[in-house]
């Protein structure tokens, strides 16, 4: 670590990969050993010794025998009974000189995933850590026995059943697997044999050459099983796909495929059906034939096609938690359980990286054409949605929640409505406005609050770097902050569709006062009219009720105002605008809403009745 980059993360505060503490001479901190195990298990990070929390700051003190500090964590670090494994090198330890003090910086680097769970006082039960933006927790029982899982080099889904046999399989699904599979090698050697044949081939069947035992694999179970007998193996087993394409808020999903008893819903079916209609309504021409094979397909289907795969193939069947696929009009989620067993720098940068959990199902997959054994299915993604200057594909761990979730837009980088707000918060400023700014800003309107890895997931930027521009952005109003230190979040001044304050001030837009909901966009000559109808008011202190009325009306006459709109113009508090004018004024019929429909709208505006 840097001296500049240093004193500049002392300004942010601790974040997601930083950790500062202050230190004797004599000793380390007591929970250094448990933010070790936390990097390790999580992304990695740096412990900063000489540095005390001061009020809402960080302050430098030193340390003042760096060299002795130094002897006893490597002491410690070597010592099994204090930490399971030796991370660290001697190069990832430095002492770092700032005026008269020094500092002990330590870098602990993530751990393998053969390697975890790196874990203190020789019990991983409660020694093994995970760090978050709240900081370091004990990893529950259910963390602790996936990374246990993933420790092992073998496969997953190569578990023999006890207890299962082909009986357990459902005969249709694997008629139409040899079919599908004829139908693209019509002479394989594989298809030559009866379906156990076929399955010791593929994965589905496999004998233990030390103990003898023979029998059904998960692979095979979770591929071609009946619903009822996978339930029996994996009792929380579930698979859901979800469309979500009306625009009406209350209706949870237009269609939905899931575990219910009406078919059998093992991952060959579940496959199959889902992905014909997640590229059914792509506006990229492309054809099926009868068994679902491409016909002139574009990247884009050859992307969606290698997201559902990689949900199913890296997914952990063993754990509590669903695999979930939602449509929507403009997007793609793939939520799958799991977290990453590779960094996502890796993922993002290394086209020829695949450590799948599931290898049998993927090679079933690839055998179908679907798939890519090679590790270069998410580079794939990468590729195709580049192409179409869509929205980057966004891959988010949920360390607590034991998930991965891939986020896929079907939209812009910067779409006109959102561009339009983002004009709104940033005013004259906004051409001016760097890719890196506008991406967070864009981000924070999707997102709706952002932490700095949200940022970091989708820009391939240091966090100390995204660190400087969010808080660059909250000192120009551009951002508003929640919170401090490593458990910061960030949004919008206000919710989209609103008239943004900033500093205090009206914004304008290139001269133009823009209304909420992307309505009626008034010139600057009508916005002028309105501060002159206002003015009155906004000047002065204590004004007469009925006065202010009137003026309500008045600025009310044309279009509809939010209350954050009148506010500013009347220079008023909104929720005492709210309560004493806008609503009474309602009750009167003297106003009416844009949404009568939902009185707590988002978007809420009012205008006046004539007449009224």
């Amino acid at each position: 670590m840097q001296l500049d980059e240093l004193l500049n993360q002392l300004d942010i505060g601790e974040d997601q990969d930083i950790e500062f503490k202050a230190a004797s001479e004599h000793g380390l901190p007591k929970s250094i050993w448990e933010t070790v195990s936390a990097f390790a298990n999580t992304s990695g990070g740096y412990i900063v010794l000489g540095v005390a929390q001061n009020k809402d700051k960080l302050e430098i003190v030193g340390v003042k025998n760096p060299n002795n500090l130094r002897k006893i964590f490597w002491d410690t670090h070597n010592n099994p009974e204090k930490l399971s494994q030796p991370l660290c090198q001697e190069s990832d330890i430095q002492i770092l000189t700032v005026g008269e003090r020094q500092l002990l910086i330590i870098h602990v680097p993530q751990a393998l995933r053969t390697q975890k769970p790196i874990y203190i006082n020789n019990n991983p039960a409660t020694g093994a850590y995970k760090r978050n933006y709240e900081g370091d927790y004990r990893c529950t029982k259910g963390e602790i026995s996936q990374m246990l899982r993933d420790a092992s080099d073998e496969p997953q889904d190569a578990r023999i059943l006890e207890g299962f046999g082909l009986e357990d399989l459902d005969t249709e699904t694997l008629t139409a697997f040899r079919n599908r599979f004829r139908s693209r090698e019509p002479t394989h050697p594989f298809l030559e044999g009866n379906d156990k044949s076929l399955l010791q081939q593929i994965g589905g069947w496999q004998r233990n050459r030390i103990t003898g035992k023979e029998g059904l694999t998960l692979a095979g179970l979770l591929m071609f099983g009946r619903e009822r007998s996978i339930l029996d193996a994996l009792p929380w087993y579930h698979v859901d796909y979800q469309e979500r394409l009306s625009d009406d808020p209350d209706e949870r999903w237009t269609y939905r495929l899931t575990v219910d008893g009406k078919w059998q819903a093992n991952l060959f079916n579940f496959f199959f059906r889902v992905y014909p209609r997640l590229v059914a309504d792509l506006d990229l021409p492309f054809k099926l034939d009868e068994y679902a094979v491409r016909l002139g397909e574009t990247p884009v289907h050859v992307a969606v096609r290698e997201a559902l795969v990689n949900t199913l193939i890296h997914a952990d069947y063993q754990t509590s938690k669903p695999i979930i696929v939602v449509k929507k009009r403009d997007e793609f989620i793939f939520d799958n359980p799991g977290l990453l067993r590779i960094s996502l720098e890796k993922l993002y940068l290394d086209g020829g990286v695949s450590d799948p959990r599931n290898p049998h199902l993927q090679k079933m997959l690839s055998l179908l054409g679907m798939g890519e054994k090679a590790g270069s299915g998410f580079q794939k993604i990468l590729r195709a949605w580049r192409e179409q200057h869509w929205f980057k594909p966004l891959v988010l761990e949920q360390s607590k929640l034991g998930m991965t979730r891939l986020w896929l837009r079907l939209a812009s980088m910067i779409p006109t409505d959102v561009e339009q707000t983002l004009r709104q918060v940033v005013g004259t400023a906004y051409p001016k406005l760097s890719d890196f700014d506008r991406t967070i800003l864009m981000l924070a309107h999707k997102l709706e609050t952002i932490g700095n890895s949200d940022v970091r997931n989708y820009l391939d930027k240091h966090p100390r770097e995204i660190g400087e521009h969010l808080k660059e952005l909250v000192n120009k109003n551009w951002l508003s902050q929640d919170g401090h230190g490593r458990g910061t979040r960030y949004r919008l001044p206000i919710s989209s569709g609103h008239l943004v304050e900033s500093s205090g001030h009206l914004v304008e837009s290139s001269g133009h006062l823009v209304e909420s909901s992307g309505h009626l966009v008034e010139s600057s000559e009508d916005y002028e009219k309105l501060k002159n109808i206002a003015l009155r008011i906004r000047v002065t202190g204590k004004t007469d009720q009925a006065l202010l009325q009137e003026t309500i009306l008045k600025l009310c006459a044309n279009h509809y105002l939010t209350i954050k709109q009148l506010a500013e113009l009347l220079n008023r508090k909104p929720e005492s605008l709210r309560k004493h004018y806008i609503n009474p004024m309602v009750d009167k019929k003297l106003l009416e809403l844009r949404y009568s429909d939902k009185l707590n709208h988002p978007q809420q505006a009012y205008k006046a009745i004539i007449g009224g």
